[in-house]
This record gives C-alpha cells, sequence and structure tokens, in this order.
C-alpha cells in the first residue's frame, strides 16, 4: 500500500460484507464521507446477495489518496488477493469471504461481528445445521494479517446503536485507514442521525479493536441444559404438576420433566400436563432397569412431540408481546418509535382442512371436488402485516382457536401418531433397553409444520419400521442411532438411504 511514484498513489481497497438490515449502505456512505473529507478520491459499488437469507450483499470501495491533476481509474468489484480491509457483519460472511479470495494473510485486517444469522441451509437440515463457529475462527485467525473481532451486534445494542457503528468503529480503531479517531467522529456527527449512541456505539468499538485477546465465540445454546424444577408453581393450579413430578418420578428426569410442563402447558393447559406425565409415567412402567435415562428421554421427546407445530402455534407466537419487544431490540428502536413487522404465510388446504373437526374433515374428503375448489381460494400466500388491528386480530383469532385445538382432525391424526410410537417404545423396552431409548430419540426428525412435517413425519417412520427390522440384532440400538443422525444430516435423504443400504435394510 506504499506509493512508489506520482503515477502510482496510495490505493485502498476495502470489501464489506452485509446482510439485508445490517446497515452495509450507511457504512459505505461513512467511509466514502470520510475519505472525500480528508482530500481523497473514493468510489463504492455493490452486488446485492441472493434472497433468503442465502448470501450477503458485497459492497466495494476503493479509495486513493489525492492526485493533484489527475483522475484516477478504479475497479468496479473486489478482486481476490486484492482486498486491504474486509468487513463482515456476521461470522460465517467472514468464513465466505475467505472461501471467495478475499482475504491474504499478508495484506488484509478483517473485521467482524462474532454473532450468527442462521442461512437457510442451515436451518433446513433436519438436525443441527449449524456450522462450526470455531472452525471458521481458526481460519480467520490463520489466514487474516489483523483480525478484530467481538460481538458487534450486542456491543452496538448496548449502545442503542446498530451494528454500522460499531463496525465503523472498530475499523477506526484497527488503524487500518490512515485517519484520525476524531474525523471517523466528524463522519458519524455530519450524518446528522442518531448522533449520540452512534457515537457511544464507535467509540466502544474503537476500544475493542485495540484489545489484545479477542474473546471467545458465544456458546452454542443447543447445548444448554435444562433448569432446576421450582419448588413452588408459578400459578397455584401448576403446583399439582411439580408435586407429582417429586413424587412419581426418577430424580435424574426432574429437570428435564419440568422443562417439558413448561412447553406443554404454555402450549394447550394444565390437563395437557397431566397427560403429558401420563405418556412418560407409562414408558417407565416398562423401563426396568434402565429408568432413570429412558425418563429422561421420554420427558424430553414426548413434551416435542406434544407440542407440535400447528397453524394455531404460529398465529400464537407471532403475536405475543415478548416477540413484538424482541423484534424491537434487533433493530435497536427508540422508545417513540413506530415498528412495523409483515408476516408471510402460504398454509396448504391440509392445514386449513387441520383445523376442521374431524367429522367435518373427513365428510369433505369424500367430495374431492368441493375440496379441489376450497384448494383454488384457500392454498395461497398471504401476508399479514402484524403491527395493524386488523393483521394482529386475524392472527389473535387463529390463536384463540387453542381451546378448541382437541377437537381438531390435526391433534386427532397428532395424538395416533404419538400413541403408536410410545406402544413401540414400551414393547422395544422389555426386549432391548437401549433400542427404546434410541427410538425415542428418533422424535427429533419431526418438527414444524406443512411440508418440513410431512418430510420429518415419513423419515420417523421410515427409522420405527428399521427399528422393528433391527430388533433381536446385538447391536440394534447402536444401528438406529446411526440411522437417525443420518436422517438429520440433509434434507434430501441421501446420507439415510446410503445407511440403511449399508445396514441391509429397504429403503
Amino acid at each position: 500500500m506504499s506509493r512508489l511514484n506520482p503515477l502510482q498513489p496510495r490505493c485502498i481497497h476495502l470489501a464489506i460484507l452485509a446482510l439485508g438490515g445490517q446497515g452495509g449502505g450507511v457504512l459505505v456512505d461513512w467511509i466514502v464521507d470520510l475519505a472525500e473529507h480528508a482530500g481523497w478520491t473514493a468510489q463504492s459499488t455493490s452486488v446485492a446477495g441472493v434472497a433468503q437469507r442465502t448470501g450477503a450483499t458485497i459492497y466495494y470501495i476503493e479509495l486513493i489518496e489525492p492526485t493533484p491533476g489527475l483522475r484516477p481509474v478504479m475497479a468496479q468489484m473486489a478482486v481476490p488477493g486484492d482486498v486491504d480491509v474486509l468487513i463482515a457483519a456476521e461470522l460465517m460472511e467472514a468464513g465466505r469471504a475467505v472461501q471467495r479470495g478475499f482475504v491474504t494473510p499478508d495484506r488484509t485486517t478483517v473485521i467482524t461481528s462474532n454473532h450468527r444469522t442462521f442461512s437457510v441451509e442451515e436451518k433446513m437440515v433436519p438436525g443441527n445445521g449449524v456450522a462450526d463457529s470455531e472452525a471458521v475462527l481458526a481460519i480467520l485467525r490463520q489466514q487474516s494479517r489483523q483480525l478484530v473481532i467481538d460481538d458487534m451486534q450486542a456491543l452496538a445494542v448496548s449502545q442503542g446503536s446498530v451494528i454500522s457503528a460499531s463496525l465503523f468503529g472498530a475499523l477506526a480503531g484497527s488503524g487500518a485507514l490512515p485517519f484520525s479517531q476524531a474525523e471517523f467522529e466528524a463522519v458519524v456527527e455530519r450524518s446528522g442521525v442518531g448522533v449520540t449512541p452512534s457515537l457511544a456505539a464507535l467509540r466502544a468499538a474503537v476500544g475493542v479493536a485495540q484489545r489484545a485477546e479477542p474473546p471467545p465465540p458465544p456458546a452454542d445454546p443447543m447445548l444448554t441444559a435444562a433448569r432446576p424444577l421450582p419448588e413452588r408453581a408459578v400459578a397455584a393450579g401448576l403446583q399439582p404438576l411439580l408435586d407429582r413430578i417429586r413424587r412419581n418420578f426418577p430424580e435424574p428426569a426432574w429437570n428435564w420433566l419440568g422443562e417439558g410442563i413448561a412447553r406443554v402447558v404454555d402450549y394447550q393447559d394444565a390437563a395437557y400436563g397431566h397427560e403429558y406425565l401420563d405418556r412418560v409415567g407409562h414408558v417407565l412402567a416398562s423401563a426396568g432397569e434402565r429408568q432413570a435415562e429412558a425418563a429422561v428421554e421420554a420427558a424430553r421427546w414426548i413434551a416435542v412431540a406434544m407440542s407440535y407445530d400447528d397453524v394455531i402455534r404460529v398465529a400464537d407466537l407471532k403475536t405475543r408481546g415478548e416477540r413484538a419487544a424482541r423484534l424491537r431490540r434487533e433493530v435497536g428502536a427508540q422508545a417513540t418509535d413506530v415498528v412495523g413487522s409483515e408476516e408471510y404465510f402460504h398454509p396448504r388446504l391440509e392445514e386449513i382442512m387441520g383445523l376442521l373437526p374431524r367429522g367435518l374433515a373427513d365428510w369433505l374428503d369424500a367430495w374431492p371436488r368441493l375440496k379441489a375448489r376450497l384448494g383454488l381460494m384457500l392454498d395461497r400466500g398471504r401476508r399479514i402485516q402484524t403491527h395493524t388491528l386488523r393483521g394482529h386480530l386475524q392472527l389473535r383469532f387463529m390463536a384463540g382457536l387453542r381451546g378448541r385445538r382437541r377437537g381438531n382432525r390435526r391433534h386427532a391424526e397428532e395424538t395416533a401418531h404419538i400413541e403408536a410410537w410410545l406402544v413401540e417404545v414400551q414393547r422395544l423396552l422389555s426386549q432391548d433397553a437401549v433400542l427404546a431409548i434410541e427410538l425415542l430419540r428418533c422424535r427429533r426428525l419431526v418438527k414444524g409444520y406443512s411440508d418440513t412435517h410431512a418430510r420429518g413425519s415419513s423419515r420417523f417412520d421410515r427409522l420405527q419400521r428399521a427399528a422393528r427390522e433391527l430388533a433381536g440384532r446385538p447391536d440394534a440400538g447402536a444401528a438406529l442411532g446411526r440411522l437417525r443422525e443420518a436422517a438429520l444430516k440433509d434434507s434430501e435423504g441421501r446420507a439415510l438411504a446410503a445407511q440403511l443400504h449399508t445396514l441391509g435394510l429397504s429403503a
């Protein structure tokens, strides 16, 4: 980057990777304003990412020191091996920048946040598809000349600002640009919007950039243990459930049973909580010496099965006050700001019929032409603005159908599916407890609703058949565990098909 002669002025190349809503454009404008006020020539371009969170927008900036009487010609996009500063607003985007060749060990300063915004590919995997943050960090440390990393999102929110301000401050503190902190702060002051919180976030990030050791990556929420079972319930009507857990179940399962009770009661009501404990109790009656382990797994996965996702549940979650508060925190809204949200729904006819009483839904099945006409009317995408009275009331009406859930077709189907599963578990417990416990864990495959639920249920049913086929083998439990892990690896089912073939089972 050193100046060799007047015809080769100092040129600094910056690449910025930011997702929609992370203020990448604002950050670019600030950097351009910073350079131009210092007399430098600046040019910025951008290449938009693909929709549905499959890629970030890539912004490219070239800064050239003053060239009196000369008009420099600048590039239109970042070139691998020719980037001096790489700024990523999310950890995996920094990793993708390395893949693209934007990070060079003896040249590139990398500034990135270590928080995660999960991609569609990570969410599509039936199991835990979250990419390994530690592996990305190791690569960044190896490939970058200088690495500035922290949770820039949390830092900005703590100052009442947004991530673009903290990234701008990290750039100032890194020393990668030949401008003083005062010049960086002057840019924010000239912007005239959110000046005080933006300056606070900038100054805090300067300190982060000047710190020698970066913090460890955030803990994986998937590894969080169950909370201790409380002594007293939050409501008097729930206390009998806690007393029943302590009275009738082994202590190693108490915490997980408490989590299960919290989940199913929030999903339906206290009576549903007693149904949940009934089912866990029936499983334990057949558990023998493996009672404690069976109790823990039954507590976890029966609760998951009983709190299946349906349209009622989705509508309830999207209209809760805590969700609105979380959205306000995420966008950094002030108390006087109005925050709107638009929800996307595309329920199939099957989901609509699942809300009907089972008798009525069965009657409609006998009239395929009528069903086809209803499908044309109902099977279409909808956008509902939940911040408006009309949109909020629409979803609250759907959520209010919770009291009628026990009488609808979907609940009858889910209940029958759960009962068939637990009957098989109880049968296997008396023959092969390890295999039975692995079958309990297979419920992890069933989640979501619509097509996602259908795919997961199909694979779960296949593993339940595999459990029957494997019964009697000495390694049956371990084999079913391998099948479950294979089923969780990809959404297409290739890994599961390969593992079934290896075990000599039909696909």
